[in-house]
């Protein structure tokens, strides 16, 4: 696996036993990129340790909510008010106009308690949320995507 500074890699190093340890046989992980996957009911979330600026890094964990929706501006509206009840994380729409939900933890100074919170608080809320978008707008919950 390569990464792109120093940081990157000893965040990496330091919470892939956390995700083993906290997710157990429901987390993946990849031979080739510093990523986790973890499946919760119907909802998907990846785990992602990425280089920040030259000396640091962030631990991004987004969840595939909706796919193949049709954007309304009632859809954007409701994400909008509800991002304001929402603790960890944000809904947004991703480059395909994808209905996703995100949460960024600084990578040097995370510990397994806000890990552990971060990654569970998105993918229980995708989870909870996405019977509900598919049932007003259509589209397709994240475990309908990848299971077709």
């Amino acid at each position: 696996m390569e990464f792109l500074n120093s940081a990157q890699q000893q965040c990496y190093d330091r919470i892939t036993p956390w995700m083993h340890d906290l997710f157990g046989d429901a987390v993946l992980t990849f031979e080739d990129e510093p990523l986790f996957i973890v499946n919760f009911g119907s909802a998907v979330a990846s785990t992602r340790v990425m280089p920040w600026d030259d000396a640091e890094s962030l631990i991004t964990t987004r969840a595939y909510v909706v796919t193949d929706v049709t954007i309304t501006p009632e859809l954007t509206y409701y994400l909008l008010r509800e991002n304001n009840g929402i603790q960890f994380g944000r809904f947004a729409l991703d480059a395909e106009n994808d209905v996703v939900l995100e949460h960024s933890l600084v990578g040097s100074t995370c510990d397994r308690i806000e890990l552990k919170y971060s990654v569970t608080t998105v993918i229980r809320i995708a989870d909870d949320y996405d019977d509900e978008i598919v049932a007003r707008w259509g589209g397709k919950r994240a475990l309908d995507r990848w299971s077709s």
